[in-house]
C-alpha cells in the first residue's frame, strides 16, 4: 500500500509539474510571461551545434551517393545493416562492364584486333571495380562512420540535455511567475524557496549542457582527421586508376586519330603536374611520347612520296580477299603507297609477299 501510495503522489507531481511547464510555455508564446534568456555564450555553443548537426547530415548523405549511386542499393545496404547481417555481394558498375566487355571479346574472338582491345579493357574496368569497392570500404569505416557516430550519438546526448534546461528554464520561470502573484507571506516565503531551489538546478545544468557544447570543437578536429583520410583514400583510388589506364593505353599501342577519336582529340594530350603519390609519378613518365599528329603526319609524308618505310604490326589481321595481306602482331614489314589507294590503306610487303594492309594496324618505325 506504502508503495501504491509513493507512485500516486509521484505521478500527481510529475502531472502539476508538466502542468506547471505548459501553462508557462503557453504564457511566453502569448507575450503574458518573462522568459529567462540563456547567457551570449551558450547560445552561440547551441546554434554552433545545430549548424554541425544539419551540415554533417548533408555531407554524409551526399557522400553515400557519391559513393553508391544506386537508390536502391542504398536502401538495400540499409536494411541489412539494420538487421545486422551481411548484404550479398554483387557485381559493382566497373566490374559489371568488364565482364561483358571480355565476354564480347571472347565472342568475337581473342585473336582479333577488337576482340583482343575489349578483353584488355574489360580486365582494366574489373581492376577499377574493384579499386572502388575498397575506396568505398575505406571510406565507410574511416569517414562515414565517425559522422554518423556523432549525429546517432554525440547529438542526440547533446539534444536530450539541451531539453532537460529547456524544462529546467520553465520551471524556473513558472516559480517566479507564482511568486510574483504571492500575496500572503506564507506563500511568498514558499515561492521564494522554490525559486532558489529551481534557480539552482537551472543553473546546473546549464553547466551540464555548456560542458557538452564546447565538446563540439573537440567534434570538428576529429572530423577533420577523417575528412583527411578521405581525402587520402580517394587520391589513391584515382591514382590507382590512372596507372591502369596508362598501362591499358600501353597495351593498346599508338593508333592514329582517326581510329582513336572522333573528336580529333590526341590520347596523348600533355597531362597537368599536380602533386600525387609515387604511383603517378612513375606511370606518368610512361605516357606514349609519339603524338597521333606525328603518326599522322608520318603516313601522309608517306603517301605524297614515292618512297617506302618499315612499320611495325600491331594486331593481327586476317586477310578479307587475295588483294589483301594477312598480318600477324609485332612482325615488322615494309609499307609504301601507290597512287589511287584508298586513304585507310597502304602496300605492304613480306618478302615475296604483298598485298594491301589497314594503316590502323600499323606504327611506322623511324
Amino acid at each position: 500500500m506504502n508503495i501504491m501510495d509513493f507512485n500516486v503522489k509521484k505521478l500527481a507531481a510529475d502531472a502539476g509539474t508538466f502542468l506547471s511547464r505548459a501553462v508557462q510555455f503557453t504564457e511566453e508564446k502569448l507575450g503574458q510571461a518573462e522568459k529567462t534568456e540563456l547567457d551570449a555564450h551558450l547560445e552561440n555553443l547551441l546554434s554552433k551545434a545545430e549548424c554541425t548537426k544539419q551540415w554533417t547530415e548533408k555531407i554524409m548523405k551526399q557522400t553515400e551517393v557519391l559513393l553508391q549511386p544506386n537508390p536502391n542499393a542504398r536502401i538495400e545496404e540499409f536494411f541489412y545493416e539494420k538487421l545486422d547481417r551481411k548484404a550479398p555481394s554483387r557485381m559493382n558498375n566497373p566490374e559489371l562492364l568488364g565482364q561483358y566487355m571480355i565476354d564480347a571479346g571472347n565472342e568475337f574472338g581473342p585473336g582479333t584486333a577488337y576482340g583482343n582491345a575489349l578483353i584488355k579493357c574489360g580486365e582494366t574496368q574489373k581492376q577499377i571495380g574493384t579499386a572502388d569497392r575498397e575506396l568505398i570500404q575505406t571510406s565507410a569505416i574511416n569517414f562515414l562512420t565517425p559522422l554518423r557516430n556523432f549525429i546517432e550519438g554525440d547529438y542526440k546526448t547533446i539534444t536530450k540535455e539541451r531539453k532537460l534546461l529547456q524544462n529546467k528554464r520553465l520551471d524556473l520561470d513558472a516559480a517566479k511567475t507564482r511568486l510574483k502573484k504571492a500575496k500572503v507571506a506564507e506563500a511568498r516565503a514558499a515561492s521564494e524557496q522554490e525559486v532558489r531551489i529551481t534557480q539552482s538546478e537551472f543553473d546546473r545544468q546549464a553547466e551540464i549542457t555548456r560542458l557538452l557544447l564546447e565538446g563540439i570543437s573537440s567534434t570538428h578536429a576529429h572530423h577533420l582527421r577523417c575528412l583527411n583520410d578521405f581525402v587520402e583514400a580517394q587520391m589513391t583510388y584515382y591514382a590507382q586508376c590512372y596507372k591502369y589506364m596508362l598501362d591499358l593505353q600501353k597495351q593498346l599501342g599508338s593508333f592514329p586519330s582517326t581510329f582513336l577519336s572522333n573528336n580529333n582529340q590526341s590520347s596523348s594530350a600533355p597531362v597537368q603536374s599536380v602533386s600525387t603519390p609515387s604511383v603517378l609519378a612513375s606511370a606518368s613518365a610512361s605516357l606514349p611520347s609519339v603524338s597521333n599528329s606525328v603518326v599522322t603526319s608520318g603516313i601522309s609524308e608517306l603517301k605524297s612520296s614515292s618512297g617506302s618505310r618499315k612499320a611495325r604490326v600491331l594486331y593481327d589481321y586476317d586477310a578479307a580477299n587475295s588483294s589483301e595481306l594477312s598480318l600477324l602482331a609485332d612482325e615488322v614489314i615494309t609499307v609504301y603507297s601507290i597512287p589511287g589507294m584508298d586513304s585507310d590503306w597502304l602496300m605492304g610487303e613480306r618478302g615475296n609477299q604483298k598485298g594491301k594492309v589497314p594503316i590502323t594496324y600499323l606504327e611506322l618505325l623511324n
